[in-house]
Parts: structure tokens; sequence; C-alpha cells
């Protein structure tokens, strides 16, 4: 199903009519892709509020020249104007008294140049308004994560088929394959740089690979997604290399379990910091609760970290259609750790699971 980038420009227009804004200036590459479908590296948009046909009339997108021919394939439906200056030059045409502008991701340095260009013109801070749209993901964005999962699915299930996590390998080694397998299974780059923690390295949540040589009876940890169309997956994975140690076992079906609260709190309209505590009681009730040593998880889409954030001291209710991560882990020091992290999509008769690898102990 094609993108309907007109509907999700109305649907900011509400919001601006809502707050009060007549137009706003929208510099975030990411939003503006998510706006016009613009994938350049350097953009403006500015948005009018009001009624739909006029304002969308007046709504104008400026690139330079390099994307001369791209802004025309990918945003036929809007205005364009070439100036490699951008914003300044939005702003410069701006005709009421007051413009909106994104605070959150302008420079002092920026704004005092755009007061420069426009004097006359007041410039009103607003703050993630075209976030607060991209929260919620329509079903092309849907099919666009789902491919990004099935990805990373198929990418892990071919390195445990070709042997690639043994003993002897360095986990550097285990990144780069599974990144290479990533892309052979479709994916068009990887979300972030995998995380692969063999041994005690398990219990670092974010390690980076290094030359470390996995071992029998090491957990591994596996933190990985593929991105497709724009879109990312995210998922961890926790195996061990051969027969699990007891504690190993043990602290597997913690996580396990606490990662299945999390998921089935997966409820819209819940607030966000409940979601968190579901998974986080599992955890503390067995006497580990200051070994979860991060937030429960965390929106999914055009970002790998994006709203909304899933923990303690979350803000806010879960709406259908977001995409999250669940994502427990227990970390003993120098010793080992595990992670479990699925993503999936907030739904009225439950989650969806987009991750699809299981989550019984994988012993390889």
């Amino acid at each position: 199903m094609p993108v309907d980038h007109a509907a999700r420009r109305a649907a900011l227009r509400e919001l601006l009519n809502s707050d009060g804004v007549p137009a706003l200036l929208v510099t975030d590459l990411l939003n503006i892709r998510y706006l016009t479908g613009f994938t350049g590296s350097n953009a403006a948009l500015l948005v009018s509020a009001g009624d739909d046909k006029q304002s969308e009339d007046g709504t104008v997108i400026c690139t330079d020249g390099r994307y001369l021919t791209q802004v025309a394939q990918q945003v036929p439906d809007l205005r364009a104007e070439i100036d490699r200056s951008s914003a300044r030059r939005l702003i410069s045409s701006v005709a009421s008294s007051e413009l909106g502008f994104e605070s959150h991701v302008v420079t002092v340095a920026e704004h005092r140049g755009w007061a420069e260009v426009a004097p006359g013109v007041r410039l009103v801070p607003t703050s993630g308004l075209v976030e607060r749209l991209r929260m919620v993901k329509d079903e092309y964005e849907v099919n666009l994560l789902r491919s990004a999962c099935a990805s990373a699915d198929a990418a892990l299930a071919a390195l445990i088929e070709e042997g690639g996590l043994r003993p002897g390998r360095t986990e550097r080694e285990v990144g780069r394959r599974l990144e290479s397998l990533m892309l052979d299974s479709g994916a068009d780059g990887i979300s972030f740089e995998t995380i692969v923690a063999a041994g005690a390295n398990s219990a670092v949540p974010h390690h980076r690979p290094t030359d470390d040589v996995l071992a029998s009876g090491d957990f591994v940890k596996l933190d990985f997604g593929a991105e497709v169309g724009g879109y990312h997956s995210d998922m961890t994975r926790t195996l061990v290399l051969g027969e699990p140690a007891g504690w190993q076992r043990d602290v597997y079906d913690l996580v396990a379990r606490s990662q299945a609260a999390g998921r089935e709190a997966l409820i819209p309209g819940v607030e966000v910091a409940s979601v968190d505590a579901a998974a986080r009681r599992v955890i503390d009730d067995a006497g580990y609760g200051e070994l979860f040593l991060h937030g429960l998880g965390h929106g999914v889409g055009l970002e790998i970290h994006e709203a909304p954030g899933i923990g303690k001291l979350g803000t806010g209710t879960l709406l259908c259609g977001a995409a999250v991560t669940v994502e427990p882990g227990v970390y003993f020091s120098g010793r080992g750790g595990v992670r479990i992290e699925d993503t999936l999509v907030v739904r009225e008769q439950g989650p969806e699971l987009l991750t699809l690898t299981t989550k019984d102990l994988t012993v390889v």
C-alpha cells in the first residue's frame, strides 16, 4: 500500500491548529521524510495550518541543487524551491507574524540567524509535534518494520545454521558475519552497530564487540537490527555455547518471565511506567532488581530509539499502533548476563510480535 504523505501533513495541521501555531518550519530530516517522502541530506519544509486545501497549496519544501531531480521524483505533490540555505529561504517568505520551529533540533546559532532573516516574524518554539504523529505507525510503516524484523530473524537463523556461533570465533567476527547475513536477507542496512558480548562481557549492557574469543560455557548476547526502507528492527537473544550451568538456566528463565510480563502489559491506554513496572516486578521479587540496569524499552521506527520511552520515569500512555521494544535484562558483573528483546506493535487485541526468533534457551 502506498504511503499517504498528504494525510500525514493534514494530521500535523490539526495539531498546529489546536496549538494556535499558524505555520511550522520542519528542519529535522527524518520528520521531513515522514511528511513528504524526501530522503536527501539537506531540506526544510514549511507547513501552513488552517484549511487543508489552502494550506496544502501553501506548503513548500526547499532543498539544494544536488537534489533537483530527486525532490521532483519523491515529492511531486508539493511546490519545491531550490536554495542551499533551505531554512533561511523559507523563513524569508513567511507571510504570517508567527512561525513555529522544532526547538528540540535547532541550535542557538541557527535561531539567531533565522531571526536576522525575518526580524518581523516571531519564532515560536514547539517540541515533538511530528514525533507525536510518528509514534502511531500506519500499515505501510508496520509492513516495513515486519520486513526489517524478518531480515534479522533470517540472519540469526542462518548464522546458527552455518555454525557461526562456536568456540574460537571472536566477537568481532560474529558481529560482522551477522551484519552481512542481514544484508543477504533483504536489509538495506543495519540499525546500529551489532552487539556481540560473550562470557563476562555479556554482563555489560551495551558492550562493543572486541577480539575476545567465544568459549564453551559462555553466554553469548546478540543485540542487533536490520533497516528496511528507513525503518528499524531491534532484537536481542542470549544463547549458550555448550551445556548451560544451573545458574545460567535460572537467570535465563527469570529474564524470560520478566519479558513475558512486559509483553502482556502492552495494552493501549496503559501508562508506560506501568509496563516497565510489570516486567521489573518479576526481577525485583526474585531479589535481583538492582541488576536490571536500564529501562524496559523504547519506540522504534525511522529511528532506532524514538518515543515512547518505557522506563521507571516514562510519562504518558501507550497508543494503539505504537511500535516498541520490550527488553529486560539481568547482569552479573564479571560473570555474565541475559537480555531478551522483541519488537512489537501495540494492538487492541494484544501486541503483535514482529521478531519471531524463539525465546527458548538456545544451546549451540
